[in-house]
């Protein structure tokens, strides 16, 4: 048996002094019988945060074999990240269902995009656009509960960030989507391809770094969550000065999207959207960066409570695993000091509890 002693945030800002954990599951009510060896954890206790745009299985050149897959999972959990929203992988990762060590993993299948508008390896080029109905109903059968689009790319003969979709192609792909009782979430960096994909309905947008005022309003009204994911919109300087010889136009883009992004994330949250904490990693970002993306939130001028309530209780509300409750699964992340006053205390937990189980680090 496990006694957490502080501060327990139950979720939606609810605490209490003490829980119990037993046999995996989550006491609020002090239990009789208690024994002399049970394990306390003095601090401050948060539902296991949540990464809601990683991508696990995935590497720079694509698809990772498992035991790479594995490491990046137990970075997550050593960050205490406990929950995966994994949006978008090549590789097959069922396999992580069955090691209750690990991360639980909400897949979205493969991402969805036309031929030499992504990056190689990682997603299904469809050939023709009218394909992408069915791909998605084939996605919504790999995934739980969630698909993958890619919204917008570099069009090379362009030159610049352009949709890869036409309006009623998405409108019939998120129809179908919706009938496989599947929610759709879409990469977009650009402003042309976002009012096309508010018109069909998408559920949630990854990255978003294109919004105008109007679409950010239009966002917040419908209850359509964004990602704005810090870490990867960071390195858009670097992508600016790789493209500058070719493509001129599109690295004119990425530097402003790159310099107007705190200011990007600081008008999502003024403006009411809901925004979720991902780090993007997979590709080329480290797995285990919670603590620096959520740092990055706050710098963009979002207070710390409301970025640990998203990447704890709300995201896992979102998500359809709720808050802790009698009886939960004790998957809980302790701190010494509250985060909510610092964000920095993300970066050293304490303990990660996950499925009632002390986990030690790297193990």
């Amino acid at each position: 048996m496990i006694h957490v002693h502080g501060t327990v945030v139950l979720g939606d800002g609810r605490e209490v002094g003490d829980v119990w954990v037993e046999d995996g599951r989550l006491s609020l009510t002090r239990p009789s019988g208690l024994t002399a060896d049970m394990l306390r954890i003095d601090g401050v206790a948060l539902p296991g945060l949540v990464d809601v745009h990683c991508h696990v299985g995935l590497g720079a050149d694509g698809a990772v074999p498992p035991e790479v897959a594995e490491a990046q999972a137990i970075a997550d959990r050593d960050s205490g990240v406990l929950l995966v929203r994994d949006a978008g992988s090549p590789a097959d990762t069922r396999w992580v269902d069955d090691r209750p060590d690990l991360p639980r993993l909400l897949r979205a299948g493969r991402h969805l995009a036309r031929p030499k508008r992504y990056i190689r390896g990682y997603g299904d080029e469809l050939s023709s656009p009218a394909d992408l109905p069915d791909a998605v109903a084939r996605e919504a059968a790999r995934g739980d509960g969630w698909v993958k689009l890619v919204g917008d790319w570099i069009d090379r003969e362009a030159g610049d960030l352009a949709p890869l979709w036409p309006g009623d192609v998405l409108a019939a792909a998120v129809a179908r989507a919706h009938d496989e009782a599947a929610r759709v979430t879409v990469h977009t960096f650009s402003t042309e391809a976002v009012d096309d994909l508010l018109a069909a309905g998408v559920d949630c947008i990854e990255h978003g770094t294109g919004l105008t005022a109007d679409q950010v309003r239009v966002v917040a009204e419908r209850g359509i969550p964004v990602t704005p994911t810090l870490l990867q919109v960071g390195q858009f300087e670097a992508i600016a000065a790789q493209a500058d010889a070719r493509y001129p136009r599109f690295a004119a883009r990425m530097r402003f999207l790159h310099a107007r992004r705190y200011a990007q994330v600081a008008a999502f949250h003024e403006a009411g959207v809901r925004i979720l904490v991902g780090t993007d990693a997979g590709g080329t970002i480290a797995h285990g960066r919670i603590a620096d993306e959520c740092a990055e939130l706050v710098a963009a001028g979002v207070p710390a409570p409301a970025v640990v309530a998203a990447a704890s209780w709300d995201a896992r509300s979102y998500l359809g695993h709720g808050e802790l409750v009698e009886g939960a699964s004790a998957d809980l992340v302790v701190y010494d000091a509250d985060p909510r006053s610092d964000i920095d205390v993300l970066r050293s937990p304490r303990a990660v509890l996950l499925r009632g189980v002390l986990r030690e680090p790297g193990r």
